[in-house]
């Protein structure tokens, strides 16, 4: 089952690595990982897919998470209500019987084109990993050069 975490840590060299040794650890695979400034620059959210199997495991993950001094805050995002986007950047192979196809896939999935060479262009798209995966899905038939992922960034929804 994938779990999606938030935690907001200390904005300081290792906390990354100290975090991701943790999940090694308890043997747990990180799907994704993304983290960043929030709007104090002392504090770093980091947002972490990650591939567990059992309630149990999620919460050894959450006990050694909240042990961990560098950690704030922390919260599971997948039992409460959460908005969650990613970024891709995609490289796909076009040539003059592909180019009118191609602009309309990115129509329908509102993707953006960030850069054109003559035999490929490069487009942004975001969205939930759901419509990322599946824009990447349609894109392959077309045959991609290039492509990097953000990994999921995530906030809960409302007030809270």
């Amino acid at each position: 089952m994938t779990q999606t975490f938030s935690a907001l840590v200390d904005n300081r060299p290792g906390v990354l690595a100290e975090m991701a040794e943790t999940f090694r650890r308890l043997s747990v695979n990180i799907k994704s990982i993304s983290c960043g400034e929030t709007e104090d620059p002392s504090v770093t959210r980091m947002v972490i897919r990650a591939d567990c199997t059992s309630d149990e495991q999620v919460q050894e993950i959450t006990d050694a998470m909240h042990a961990m001094a560098a950690v704030r805050a922390l919260d599971d995002l997948s039992r409460t209500g959460f908005v969650d986007r990613e970024l891709a950047l995609v490289k796909v192979t076009m040539d003059k019987d592909t180019t009118t196809q191609l602009m309309q896939v990115f129509e329908v999935f509102r993707a953006n084109v960030v850069g054109m060479g003559t035999e490929s262009i490069t487009v942004e798209l975001t969205g939930d990993e759901e419509r990322v995966t599946a824009f990447i899905h349609i894109l392959a038939q077309y045959g991609i050069r290039s492509m990097c992922r953000t990994g999921v960034i995530a906030l809960t929804r409302g007030d809270a």
